[in-house]
C-alpha cells in the first residue's frame, strides 16, 4: 500500500472491511465442509478395516489414510486464512475510524495491516505446498512454564508444528504459551470429537446426569454457533473442557497481536450453558474500546476455566477461587509469553465471585496484569489494594448502588454492628444501618469502599449484571481502563 496521504485516504474511503470478513467466513465454511468430508472418510476407513483384510486392503487403507490427513491439513489452512482475513478486516475498520480526524494515524494503521497481511498470506501459500513432518524432540512436561512452552513451540520447524496440529491437536490445545492462533486451530479440530463424545454420553446417561449433559450440549451448540459467526470480532477458542458443567476460554480478536488485552472472569453460576451471555458482555467492552481507541487493536478474553459456584453455600467459601487462582496466573503468563511485538497492556476484570478469583490470583505470587478491575464484588480476599501484587498497582472497582451484592454477603461482624445500630437509634436506625453500602463484606473490605484504596468508578443503578449495558458509564470506563486512558 502506498504511503501517499491522498491515495491512502481515497482507498480507505472506498475499502469495505465487510468484503474481507466475507472472505474469512467463506474460508471458515470451507473448513467446515472439509471437516464433514474427513469425518465421513474416517468412518469409512473403520468400516473398511472390519470387512476387508490382506495386502490390498492395507495398501488401500494407507492411501485413504493419507487422503484423510490431507483433508485435515486443508482444514487447518482454511482456518489460518480465516484468521488472517479477519484480523486484516478488523485493522481496516480501525483505520477507517481514524480517517476523518487522524489521517496520519489511519495511514500508519492501514500500512502496517497491509504489510502484515501480505506476509501472512505469503507464508500461508508456502504452507499449502509444504508437507507436515512428525516432531523428533521431546514435548514440554507439566512443570514447564508458559515461557518455556512458547520457546519449545517457536523452536519447532513449521512442518513439525503443522504435524502436531493436524495429528495430535490435544498437545497444543491446552498449553499456555502456545500462540492463540494455533490453540484456536487445535481446539476447533477437537470440537467435532467432543460433540460426538457428548452425544454418546447423553445416550447412556440417566436422570440428573442426562439433564446436566444436555445443558452442556446446548451451551456447546451456542458456542459453536459463535465460532462460526461472521459478525463481530473473530473468536479464538483457547480451551474447551466438557467435564462437569463445561469450561471454555474464548478470545475475541487475536490477543497475541493486540496492544490491549482484557481477561474477564465471570462469577457465580457461570458455565458453558450461560457462556453466550457472558461472552456478549466481554464483546461489549472490546467493541467499545475499538470505538474509543482505534489506534491500537484490543482483544477481550472470556476466561471460564474454573468451577464457578452454583449455590449460595458454595459461593460463601473461597475454595473454588483458591483453586482457580494459579490457573488464571498461568494463563496470564501465557498471554505475555505468546505475545508478538511490544508488550501488551493486560487488564484482568472479575465480576461477582470472579472478583474473588482475581483477588486471590493477584495476591500471593502476584498476577501478570497492568490493572485489575472488580465489578459487583463480594470482597476480593484482601482488605487493601496495596495487598495485591501488580506491576503498576492499578486497581479499579465499581458497585452499582442497587447491586444486592453489597448487602447479601455482609461480614458477620458488620451485620452484628448494623443490627445493633438499627435497634439502638429510633426511626432512622434501620436507614443508618442498611441504607448505605457495606464496608465489610464476606471476603474482606468492599473494594468499592474508599478505605480499600481502589479507583472507584460510577455505574448506573442497573443491578448485578447491568454494568455492561449500552449507555452505562461503567461500560465506557471499563473500555477506557482496557485502553489505559481512564482517569
Amino acid at each position: 500500500m502506498t504511503s501517499d496521504p491522498g491515495t491512502v485516504h481515497a482507498r480507505l474511503r472506498v475499502t469495505d472491511p465487510g468484503r474481507w470478513r466475507a472472505l474469512a467466513l467463506s474460508w471458515r465454511r470451507w473448513a467446515d465442509l472439509a471437516g464433514r468430508l474427513a469425518a465421513e472418510l474416517a468412518a469409512r476407513l473403520v468400516a473398511l478395516g472390519r470387512s476387508w483384510t490382506g495386502a490390498a486392503a492395507t495398501a488401500a487403507t494407507s492411501r485413504l489414510g493419507g487422503l484423510h490427513r490431507r483433508l485435515v491439513l486443508f482444514r487447518l489452512h482454511c482456518w489460518r486464512a480465516d484468521q488472517f482475513a479477519s484480523e486484516f478486516a478488523a485493522s481496516l475498520e480501525r483505520a477507517r475510524r481514524l480517517v476523518t480526524g487522524q489521517l496520519a494515524a489511519a495511514i500508519s494503521v492501514a500500512t502496517r495491516a497491509d504489510l502484515r497481511a501480505s506476509e501472512d498470506f505469503s507464508r500461508l501459500t508456502d504452507a499449502f505446498h509444504a508437507s507436515a513432518e512428525p516432531p523428533d524432540g521431546a514435548r514440554p512436561d507439566c512443570t514447564a512454564s508458559p515461557a518455556e512452552v512458547h520457546e519449545w513451540w517457536a523452536g519447532l520447524p513449521p512442518a513439525q508444528r503443522q504435524w502436531l496440529l493436524a495429528t495430535e491437536p490435544g498437545v497444543p490445545a491446552g498449553l499456555d504459551g502456545v500462540p492463540a492462533a494455533d490453540r484456536d486451530i487445535a481446539n476447533r479440530l477437537l470440537l467435532d470429537n467432543r460433540r460426538a463424545e457428548l452425544d454418546r454420553a447423553i445416550t447412556y446417561a440417566r436422570g440428573d446426569d442426562r439433564d446436566r449433559l444436555r445443558s452442556v450440549r446446548d451451551g456447546l451448540a451456542a458456542l459453536s454457533d459463535r465460532l462460526a459467526d461472521g459478525d463481530g470480532p473473530r473468536a479464538y477458542l483457547l480451551r474447551l473442557d466438557l467435564a462437569g458443567e463445561g469450561r471454555a476460554v474464548v478470545a475475541l480478536g487475536d490477543p497475541d497481536r493486540a496492544g490491549n488485552v482484557l481477561t474477564q472472569v465471570p462469577g457465580m453460576t457461570a458455565d458453558l450453558a450461560s457462556f453466550g451471555g457472558e461472552l456478549t458482555r466481554a464483546e461489549r467492552v472490546v467493541t467499545r474500546a475499538a470505538e474509543l481507541g482505534p489506534r491500537v487493536a484490543s482483544s477481550a478474553v472470556l476466561w471460564l476455566d474454573y468451577d464457578a459456584p452454583d449455590f449460595v453455600d458454595e459461593a460463601a467459601r473461597s475454595r473454588q477461587a483458591e483453586a482457580a487462582a494459579p490457573v488464571l496466573r498461568r494463563f496470564q503468563d501465557g498471554l505475555r509469553a505468546g505475545h508478538e511485538g511490544p508488550a501488551a497492556r493486560q487488564t484482568v476484570l472479575g465480576h461477582s465471585y470472579g472478583s474473588l478469583v482475581v483477588g486471590r490470583a493477584a495476591s500471593g505470587p502476584g498476577l501478570d496484569a497492568d490493572s485489575v478491575v472488580f465489578v459487583g464484588s463480594p470482597g476480593v480476599g484482601v482488605d487493601s489494594a496495596s495487598d495485591l501484587r501488580l506491576r503498576s498497582g492499578e486497581v479499579w472497582s465499581s458497585t452499582a448502588r442497587n447491586d444486592v451484592i453489597q448487602w447479601v454477603p455482609v461480614a458477620p461482624a458488620g451485620l452484628a454492628r448494623d443490627l445493633a445500630v438499627a435497634a439502638a437509634v429510633p426511626f432512622v436506625g434501620p436507614w443508618l444501618a442498611f441504607g448505605r453500602p457495606e464496608e465489610d463484606l464476606w471476603f474482606g473490605r468492599n473494594p468499592s469502599d474508599p478505605g480499600f484504596g481502589a479507583r472507584v468508578f460510577a455505574s448506573d443503578p442497573k443491578g448485578h449484571v447491568g454494568y455492561w449495558n449500552p449507555g452505562n458509564p461503567a461500560l465506557d470506563t471499563m473500555a477506557a481502563i482496557t485502553l489505559g486512558t481512564a482517569r
